[in-house]
């Protein structure tokens, strides 16, 4: 064997593979084949006291995988490490060279931020070495959620039976209870609005109420609506007429959190879908000619477009809409094709969608559209609308009518199926001249409490508060759900918009959390984790004193937390035990919530609550790594979400929501641990 490349996906190995030939073979590592090990003081499968030193060990379900891969390596002239461009790719491709003996020194790392014949290419001409920095940076990452995850969730768990906390997961948990506080707090105000309808030209129109006497209407109480309404009756005079003239710009290219934003709220998917077909695009699609991967790489924070593909656009737009629809635009050039990061956008143009409708699935085309027309758009020229705003006065009242006409469509020629813009015209009128109302309507209303969080608007809140990264929020959201700790519905039986709800266990995890670990469970505290973190991956800060720092911090948090948060008292079911007569009540079990004994370990007696009305499985968009067919979300008999094969009995594959197998007792035993190969910076 030649050439040996080792990717992290099947489907991009196949894609990858008809563009290198037959000089290389590319296979896949099926992802993560290695991860902290569960064993050790507290689990935790680090040695705080050494150091933070990890311990890892390859994943049960990978020993197969590694065992073929380090045979292949050893057959090969010449290994390439092709995982994904980001640190997570980075530390799998450490892993990788750690498990085959490579020398992670060797320059054998290839990045390609798009799956495409050229792109391919050209970083196969660039080989690098690891980059230890961004390999540290992950690693921190995960120690840092290792510990705060076991430790919390070991404390909550024991305290108050709550499932899990974590770093970014209780912040994002956070902001869901905070906003139900501030909703259940808020303490509606009465206003009200005066809007006089006239017709002119055969044609209706409305003004609304908007200044008394030069001051901005404010009507508190109906006393107030009645006098205004009473001083309104007379005939009415145009009084001012003003004319403008507004350009919009095109929104720039997606990157991941305005993509899984612009997902949820224009086509109803859920950030773990839009990520799981994303990942389905980037990878490959069989379009007639073999697979070939239609978007770039869809974890990223960067707006930037090459300069190869603002030229095609340009091309495109000019060829296909005029030159007036041509926008200005500035590429940076601050970084090699290899190593630069840009925006999500299709890797063809010729790829039209509609072109190419046919070999896609309804949600890959949509979400495809989506992203083909966000990333041409972007290119575009701005919109142009004129506007008109007229004042019609009686007795110092002062109504405002505003009329709103598009005079040039730009770069809403390709969006505007995703752009809300309705044309609102006036009819001719002239200063001074005299109107009569037709109808007067004076409405009452009440101020309204803050909005609860969609997936959409608890997406961006993260991204603004800098809490976590893009590439993780499908993973929280999920997660919160899984822990029971939020419900996402909707907020009344006519509204189909689905929000965040709390339940009682995940308000009690926040209170608890704020009374004991306010300092680091905060959004301040987090944003700047991911801050220290982005400098170690820059080789600008160390890892071990970030660790060391925060362990200084939580430990005597911890400490104080376990003597003295009380512990909640289980719920009684209202019926006694039928072997021993004590109380009977709920436990949370590994499976999901239960009844037993109230004297338990002394009284064994447990059984199931009935669950009605089980939910059908749902498809996560990923195959079964061990024969091929589609992945199921499902939930236990005992209330617990988990993933499994959909060939079940046949295949008994499963897994966590977080993509961990779960393997039976009875499943051989894990592997002696790896040899720790790990590279402090001496910064």
């Amino acid at each position: 064997m030649k050439n040996l490349v080792i990717v992290e996906s099947p489907s991009k190995s196949k894609t990858i593979q008809k563009y290198l030939g037959k000089d290389y073979t590319v296979v896949s590592s099926k992802g993560h084949i290695r991860d902290l090990a569960i064993k050790g003081k507290d689990g935790l499968g680090v040695d705080i006291e050494a150091g933070f030193v990890p311990t890892y060990v390859i994943s049960k379900d990978k020993q197969d995988v590694v065992k073929e891969l380090t045979e292949q390596a050893k057959k090969a002239d010449n290994v390439y490490l092709a995982t994904d461009p980001d640190r997570e790719g980075e530390a799998i491709s450490w892993h990788l060279a750690q498990e085959l003996n490579l020398d992670e020194n060797a320059q054998d790392r290839v990045t390609f931020h798009e799956i495409t014949h050229d792109a391919v290419i050209e970083a196969f001409s660039q080989p690098r070495a690891i980059d230890m920095d961004l390999v540290h940076s992950q690693e921190t990452r995960r120690i840092l959620d290792r510990i705060i995850g076991f430790k919390l969730s070991k404390l909550l768990n024991n305290k108050i039976k709550s499932k899990s906390a974590g770093r970014v997961q209780s912040v994002a948990l956070k902001l869901i209870v905070e906003r139900e506080k501030e909703i259940k707090a808020f303490v509606p105000k009465e206003y009200w609005t005066l809007d006089a309808v006239f017709r002119k030209d055969g044609k209706d129109f409305t003004a609304s109420l908007t200044k008394i006497n030069g001051e901005k209407a404010e009507i508190h109480n109906q006393e107030e609506a009645d006098k205004a309404y009473q001083a309104c009756l007379g005939d009415f005079t145009v009084t001012s007429i003003k004319h403008t003239n507004k350009s919009i710009a095109p929104f720039k290219p997606f990157i991941t959190s305005t993509l899984q934003q612009e997902a949820s709220t224009k086509l109803g998917f859920s950030a773990k879908r839009t990520m799981s077909i994303a990942q389905k695009l980037y990878e490959g699609i069989d379009i007639g000619n073999g697979q070939e991967g239609l978007i770039t790489y869809m974890r990223t924070d960067s707006t930037r477009l090459s300069d190869v593909f603002t030229g095609a656009a340009h091309a495109k737009i000019n060829s296909e809409y005029g030159k007036e629809y041509a926008g200005h635009y500035t590429a940076k050039n601050d970084a090699n094709a290899q190593d630069a990061h840009e925006a999500i956008r299709p890797t063809n143009l010729a790829n039209d969608p509609e072109t190419i409708k046919q070999y896609l699935t309804s949600e890959q085309y949509r979400l495809y559209k989506l992203i083909y027309a966000r990333a041409l758009a972007s290119q575009m020229s701005a919109a142009k609308f004129s506007g008109e705003s007229i004042t019609i006065s009686q007795n110092g009242y002062d109504f405002t009518a505003t009329g709103n006409r598009q005079t040039f469509d730009g770069w809403l020629k390709v969006y505007g199926d995703y752009y809300s813009s309705k044309d609102t015209i006036l009819p001719a009128l002239s200063e001074g001249e005299i109107l009569k109302a037709k109808e007067l309507k004076a409405n009452q209303h009440f101020t309204e409490p803050p909005a609860r969080y969609t997936e959409a608007r608890l997406i961006k809140q993260m991204e603004d508060d800098g809490i976590g990264r893009p590439s993780t929020y499908a993973m929280i959201i999920d997660t919160i759900q899984a822990r029971g700790y939020v419900e996402l519905k909707p907020s009344t039986e006519k509204s189909k918009t689905k929000v965040f709800f709390p339940t009682e266990q995940g308000i009690l995890t926040v209170e608890k959390l704020d009374e004991y670990f306010s300092s680091i469970i905060n959004t301040k505290y987090t944003a700047k984790m991911e801050t220290d973190l982005d400098r170690i991956a820059e080789g600008e800060a160390d890892e071990l004193e970030m660790l060391q720092a925060f362990w200084n911090k939580f430990t005597p948090l911890l400490d104080e937390a376990y003597e003295k948060m009380e512990k909640k008292q289980p719920e009684k079911v209202g019926e006694l035990c039928p072997e021993c007569g004590n109380e009977l009540v709920y436990r949370n079990g590994r499976f999901g919530k239960f009844i037993s004994c109230s004297t338990y370990p002394a009284c064994k007696y447990t059984r199931q609550i009935n669950v009605e009305n089980k939910e059908k499985p749902e498809p996560i968009g990923k195959e079964c790594p061990k024969c091929g067919h589609e992945l199921l979300k499902r939930k236990s008999r005992y209330g617990k979400y988990f993933v499994g094969c959909s060939n079940f009995p046949k295949c008994r594959y499963m897994e966590t929501l977080e993509g961990e197998e779960i393997v039976s007792k009875s499943a051989s035993s894990e592997k002696k641990p790896a040899a720790r190969g790990r590279r402090r910076s001496t910064k």
